[in-house]
């Protein structure tokens, strides 16, 4: 049974010059005739024809595109309308649609077409709407990467490297005695190594494209009055917090949305860390530690060396140390900033050495200096690589490799996890969720 022809506005809400609606299935292009009342619509060309209504009356002219099935986004037949910016407009031909035979389409169901009809995989999917909601122009070439097949392709390649390495091995099984046993297991040994190194290697690669889509929780941690609010507004740019001379003016937490470099970053300033009776602002303290130790980098800011002395909860989350206050540093002070290696100094009052704190921001979230290529990943996309490595990394710490059965069984492991990244093995739920999250439209 052929899918139901959806139909849907394609460009965003509001009026503007052109607007845009799009159907995929096959009354497509029946309905797009009945429309523009025009006998057939050649394929791949722009038609310019009026849109009628169904007493007959024109209420609008523009463009119509019709592509036949397969050569098309979703893989099957698709018309667009290209109208007027006009909500009433475009909501009256998706009316008609939808009277003729169509129903509306679901947030996302126009690419998960492409999906289920191999026009995409799940990963180059997930980067249309990474495409579309990417915070910079380096995280839009990012995603545009992983729509290309860039990402897919290098997961592609380690799967078939993984399915040589389980047939190699199964075959030995299978053929026992007329096989070198030693040489096969040093083989395949040194395979899996290479194997683990170029997991390895991508794996990175996608930890920098979920920084560069996701971004950066950094919590802004420190004694009361060493400068923190200062710091969040300087990077800010903007007055976002209240900054005093009174220690513990900050009780609450506040954040903000930037972009620091090329990372996306929520920057919260929190309560000043100290023993106090003030039941409010031992709440905000509270809450600083929550904050900190649920942050993926930590900016400790101390107005003195050594650095004060931070929770156990915060401790064990990466940190930058932020020496502030410079500006009003010593000869003295001014020369052990200069040997503290872990530390930024910087005046969170004039700007001096922000960028060096910029910087190390970047360099923390492996998104420093030019472009090198980074592709869009997710989350689910950094659990699998991992799940990979670790069924491979296994077979040796496990002491296994003399085990064929054992070792075939962690291959299978393997790939399997690799292969969910491109969607072969995903659950219903799963791609619900993944299309539930597109725009309608798209």
């Amino acid at each position: 049974m052929a899918p139901d022809t959806i139909v849907a506005v394609s460009t965003p809400s509001g009026r503007g010059a052109i607007g845009i609606v799009r159907l995929s299935g096959t009354a497509a292009h029946r309905i797009a005739c009945t429309i523009t009342r025009s006998v057939d619509l050649a394929p791949r060309q722009a038609h310019y024809r009026a849109f009628h209504d169904d007493d007959g009356e024109a209420f609008d002219d523009g463009l119509v595109l019709y592509f036949p099935a397969p050569r098309t986004y979703t893989g099957e037949d698709l018309v667009e309308f290209h109208g007027h910016g006009n909500p009433v407009l475009l909501h009256r031909l998706v009316a008609l649609a939808c009277a003729d035979g169509a129903r509306a389409a679901r947030p996302g169901e126009f690419t998960e077409r492409a999906f289920l009809n191999d026009r995409l995989d799940l990963a180059q999917a997930e980067a249309v709407a990474d495409l579309i909601a990417s915070p910079t122009l380096r995280a839009a070439r990012a995603a545009h990467r992983t729509l290309s097949g860039d990402f897919g392709d290098a997961v592609s390649g380690l799967v078939e490297r993984v399915r040589l390495a389980r047939a190699e091995l199964e075959a030995a099984i299978d053929f026992g005695d007329d096989v070198d046993t030693d040489a096969l297991l040093a083989h395949q040994g040194e395979h899996r190594a290479a194997l683990c190194r170029d997991l390895t290697v991508l794996l990175a690669r996608a930890q920098q494209g979920v920084r560069l889509h996701e971004g950066l929780q950094v919590a802004i941690v420190g004694a009361p009055n060493v400068g923190k609010s200062s710091l969040l507004n300087r990077l800010a740019g903007v007055e976002r917090a209240i900054v005093t001379a009174v220690p513990g003016t900050t009780r609450d937490l506040v954040d903000v949305d930037l972009l620091i470099g090329s990372v996306p970053v929520r920057l919260v300033d929190t309560a000043g860390l100290r023993e106090t009776d003030d039941v409010i602002e031992a709440e905000g303290i509270r809450r600083t530690q929550g904050a900190a130790s649920a942050a993926d980098l930590v900016l400790h800011v101390v107005d003195r060396l050594p650095a004060t002395t931070l929770p156990d909860t915060v401790t064990a989350i990466p940190r930058i140390v932020v020496r502030n206050k410079i500006d009003l540093a010593s000869a003295h002070e001014e020369r052990e900033v200069g040997d503290a290696t872990t530390c930024v100094p910087l005046s969170a009052l004039t700007g001096q050495g922000c960028d060096a704190l910029i910087e190390a921001i970047e360099r923390f979230a492996g998104i420093h200096g030019e472009d090198s290529g980074e592709f869009a990943a997710r989350a689910r996309h950094v659990a699998a690589l991992e799940a990979a490595l670790e069924s491979l990394r296994g077979i040796d710490e496990a002491g296994l490799a003399d085990a064929p059965e054992l070792v075939a069984e962690h291959y299978r492991q393997a790939s399997d996890a690799l292969e969910a990244i491109a969607g072969r093995y995903g659950s219903e739920a799963l791609l619900g969720d993944i299309f539930a999250r597109f725009c309608i439209g798209k």
